[in-house]
C-alpha cells in the first residue's frame, strides 16, 4: 500500500533522526530535512513501510507528515 509523505521544511531542526530511521530521507546543506535525490519535491507517493512511518513518528518536531 502506498502513501503520501509530506516535508514541512521550516518545522525541521536538522536533527538528523529521520535519516537514521529511513534513508528516503536526506538533508540539504544547511541540514533541513528533504528527500533522498529529490531537492525540490515536498510531497511524495512511496510504499508504507516500516522504517518510514518510524522516521514519521520520530520526528520531534512532526517535520514530516502522512497521509
Amino acid at each position: 500500500m502506498n502513501m503520501k509523505v509530506t516535508l514541512i521544511p521550516e518545522r525541521c531542526i536538522a536533527c538528523g533522526l529521520c535519516q537514521t530511521y529511513s534513508n528516503l530521507f536526506d538533508y540539504h546543506d544547511n541540514g533541513i530535512v528533504k528527500f533522498y535525490q529529490d531537492d525540490e519535491l515536498l510531497e511524495k507517493e512511496v510504499p508504507e513501510t516500516a522504517d518510514v512511518i518510524e522516521a514519521i513518528k520520530n520526528c520531534p518536531t512532526k517535520a514530516l507528515k502522512k497521509e
